[in-house]
């Protein structure tokens, strides 16, 4: 790793996740962290977020990522009713999911998210407000609640093709997308990006803000993507491939791409309306066409402007995807 050295200078956010790695076992994590810590420097503060699932945490296994510096936890529970669980072929119950988030706070660690899933099929309105009351009964400091898409490729992608699954209607979806909100926002959450809530401007994601602002990030491991200086690469996703790189003193780099100024535009635009921060007004361009396409949107109460930003309003969270689109030539 210590040719990414001369690449980056400090980190001030560290996210272990895209796959489970509560799997580790404690000297394999201590390994991987001292390897970091080794071959790059962190700030003093730095926000460091292991995902972890319920069924991998135990008082052990707590204590070891504390001593790591580890000091937020992403929990993927997805749902606390048993019937759900098993479709979405989780290993964990519900009990244990409770167990494990109440373990991780007498463990001490008190920045706590919690992962919940919605809109899949024998899910229903009152079963998912069953879901969000439990998790917000567990007080963590930050929730993400994701709509559970079809992807053809998955097997439920598959099982939808073969007429055994239906997706739920767009009606559906944002009927249960603007319950999720409501009744957060009820209980003091922050909704500060489409899909994730915060007690609080110090409990959102760190990590997550920076993709979301195209500030720099380096990914390390197969198939990990990274970003710096208008330019985006990607690691191999084969885990031979990506060793083999590494022995032979090599970056595991499979390709990249050099982002134009009307792609990186694109991408602020569809990044920020995701947000609660938005975009800047000088982001979207100042000419007529753009101009009334603004005043309609206002009017529509789809965004605010507010210090030179324009912010997305909870009924602008609904088009988020659409928006950059509207500022495009």
């Amino acid at each position: 790793m210590s040719f990414y050295r001369s690449d980056f200078t400090v980190f001030d956010s560290l996210y272990l996740g895209g796959g489970t790695p509560t799997l580790l076992k404690n000297h394999q994590t201590k390994r991987l962290m001292d390897a970091l810590h080794n071959n790059f420097t962190f700030h003093s503060d730095t926000e460091i977020t292991v995902e972890a699932n319920p069924d991998d945490i135990t008082a052990g296994k707590l204590d070891a990522l504390r001593a790591t510096g580890v000091n937020r936890l992403s929990i993927g529970v997805q749902s606390f009713n048993e019937k759900e669980l098993r479709f979405l072929k989780r290993r964990h119950t519900g009990h244990n999911a409770k167990k494990a988030v109440k373990l991780a706070k007498t463990c001490g660690f008190t920045n706590i998210g919690i992962d919940l899933m919605y809109g899949f099929e024998g899910q229903t309105r009152e079963s998912w407000l069953d879901t969000m009351q439990t998790a917000v009964g567990l007080e963590p400091v930050h929730l993400s609640c994701y709509q559970f898409n079809l992807e053809e490729t998955t097997p439920y992608g598959k099982l939808k093709a073969e007429g055994k699954l239906r997706s739920i209607t767009e009606e559906e979806g944002r009927e249960l997308f603007l319950l999720t909100s409501s009744f957060l926002k009820l209980n003091g959450f922050i909704h500060y990006e489409v899909s994730n809530y915060g007690k609080g401007k110090k409990y959102f994601s760190r990590h997550n803000r920076k993709y979301w602002q195209h500030i720099p990030y380096l990914g390390l491991g197969p198939a990990a993507h990274s970003f710096r200086d208008n330019i985006r690469w990607w690691n191999c996703r084969s885990v031979e491939k990506y060793c083999l790189a590494l022995s032979q003193g090599r970056k595991p780099v499979d390709g990249s791409e050099n982002l134009t100024d009307e792609q990186l535009k694109l991408e602020r635009l569809y990044l920020g309306f995701r947000t609660q921060s938005g975009v800047c007004v000088d982001d979207i361009g100042n000419s007529l066409l753009i101009n009334q396409t603004l005043s309609r949107l206002k009017r529509s109460g789809v965004v605010k402007i507010r210090n030179n930003m324009i912010m997305p309003t909870l009924k602008g969270y609904l088009i988020a995807d659409s928006l950059p689109l509207m500022f495009t030539d």
